[in-house]
């Protein structure tokens, strides 16, 4: 039903049927998206959800950050009922995609961090001019971040992570301490007015325009101090930078404030900062004990370490000297022993890729791993090398067929179609911590095309991902393995 909507909202605007549609990742909320290819090249991304406050508080506020010349998508069409809308299409390349190999180094260069800085420097102009004009009666409720609003967060912390731990609390004395933060937090930034993000992370920057940093989450939005979301951005868990780089774009940042306002404390910003690091990374160990402890999804609980490091750096640093029923406790808590074995829960398990070619003569080879699913490719639509003599006794592995197939460019068409669906998925099993999922590639013989395209992918998934890769061209009997690669 959503998808015929999203189709005739794509003809009024652009006149035309879309010529495909190509489902995206889904990101932590249940939106869906998908991108709608027209036949002159342009695309539109539709966008289908089922919570139509978010879908109201988004159209509203992309229009609202368009008039004020800051980087978001448009939107260009809206549903009837609001459950649906099409919005401009920022492309393929997020920044979380673009320092994956920072990530995995350990360690960004001067690429990844020009990327990092662009994004700080965009924050204020989305968080100061954002504000202006603003309708606060449009945003989703509460509209301000205030003082219930970081009592909400914390109170998260205690019941969805603090709770599932082995250990006491004196329930009267941990919420004195967390009255006593909320109210340093809500006093803190003063009365100026500000646009809070809420979710500013690199997952939720698009790059475009030759790296320029697009905003594309912003829904969940409110009115509030500056603080929340630099901590977000710099202390996001899974992204793991560096204390000194995270001093530089906190540097980065503030100059740009300074251009847009003329004086900023830095050493007061400084120092408030801090209260929203330990806030930020309360919520998130929350988030992530709900999605880990709870939904039993292993990404998650493979980041709780990560989280407890940056607490442990807070507490070392004195964050918590007004608050030392809750300094106590969280010391005690990032000394468990079920904290540390979140980590080694997560190792046990990583994600096996099988790949196989076939032939349709002796059916789709059989999920093995027991769950069910994965995805079979077609690959008869393409030249078939097997109707030439020179060609017949060989495979998809050898030179000669590979150089028919390249030249011809069928084959390297459909699996320009065929990549992108794989790599979102490994992306995503990955981050949710799936253990297996299986590609096939069939065609008539299971001999030319078949390989070929198996073999592409097979090599394709471990160069960029590093996951474990097991290969096998059933036809011919052969059989590869491709070892996880140890990432830092």
């Amino acid at each position: 039903m959503f998808m015929e909507e999203l189709l005739k909202l794509f003809c009024r605007y652009a006149g035309q049927e879309p010529q495909s549609a190509e489902p995206l990742p889904r990101a932590g909320s249940d939106r869906q998206y998908i991108r709608l290819n027209g036949a002159d090249g342009g695309s539109l991304v539709g966008v289908v959800g089922s919570n139509l406050g978010e879908n109201r508080a988004f159209c509203y506020l992309a229009g609202h950050f368009a008039e004020k010349g800051l980087p978001v998508p448009r939107v260009v069409a809206v549903g009837g009922d609001g459950s649906c809308y099409l919005q401009t299409d920022l492309g393929r390349l997020s920044l979380y995609d673009a320092l994956a190999g920072g990530r995995s180094r350990g360690a960004y260069d001067e690429t990844e961090k020009d990327l990092l800085r662009s994004a700080m420097r965009m924050l204020p102009h989305v968080q100061l001019r954002g504000a202006e004009g603003l309708d606060e009666g449009r945003l989703l409720r509460p509209a301000r971040f205030d003082r219930q609003a970081a009592m909400f967060d914390l109170n998260y912390f205690k019941y969805c992570f603090l709770r599932t731990m082995p250990m006491g609390c004196d329930e009267v004395a941990l919420e004195a301490d967390f009255c006593q933060l909320a109210g340093d937090i809500a006093a803190a930034g003063g009365e100026r007015r500000a646009f809070l993000i809420r979710d500013f992370q690199a997952r939720n920057v698009m790059l475009a325009e030759g790296g320029k940093p697009y905003l594309i989450d912003f829904q969940g939005g409110r009115i509030g101090p500056l603080h929340y979301d630099v901590a977000s951005f710099l202390w996001q868990a899974s992204a793991r930078y560096p204390e000194d780089l995270r001093e530089e774009l906190t540097d980065v940042y503030l100059d740009e404030l300074g251009r847009l306002e003329g004086t900023v404390d830095a050493g007061k910003f400084r120092s408030e900062l801090r209260l929203f690091v330990l806030l930020r990374t309360l919520q998130v160990l929350g988030a992530y004990g709900f999605r880990g402890y709870f939904e039993q999804k292993a990404y998650f609980l493979s980041s709780i370490p990560q989280a407890v490091g940056n607490l442990r750096e807070l507490l070392d640093g004195g964050v918590c000297a007004r608050y030392p029923y809750l300094e106590g406790l969280l010391r005690e808590m990032c000394s468990l022993p079920k904290v540390c074995e979140c980590k080694q829960m997560a190792e046990h398990k990583h994600l096996i890729v099988r790949i196989f070619s076939f032939s349709y003569k002796n059916g789709i080879p059989a999920d093995v791993s027991g769950n069910g699913g994965g995805y079979v490719f077609d690959c008869r639509s393409t030249h078939n090398p097997g109707r030439y003599a020179p060609y017949k006794r060989l495979t998809g592995l050898d030179g000669e067929v590979k150089r028919f197939l390249e030249d011809d460019g069928e084959i390297l068409r459909f699996l320009d179609h065929v990549c992108p669906i794989a790599e979102a998925h490994v992306q995503r099993y990955i981050e949710r911590g799936f253990t297996d999922l299986m590609f096939s590639f069939g065609c008539t013989g299971g001999q030319h095309r078949s390989v070929y395209s198996a073999q592409h992918l097979a090599e394709h998934l471990h160069r960029k991902f590093g996951v474990e890769i097991r290969l096998e061209h059933r036809e011919q009997g052969i059989r590869q393995h491709f070892p996880a690669i140890k990432r830092p």
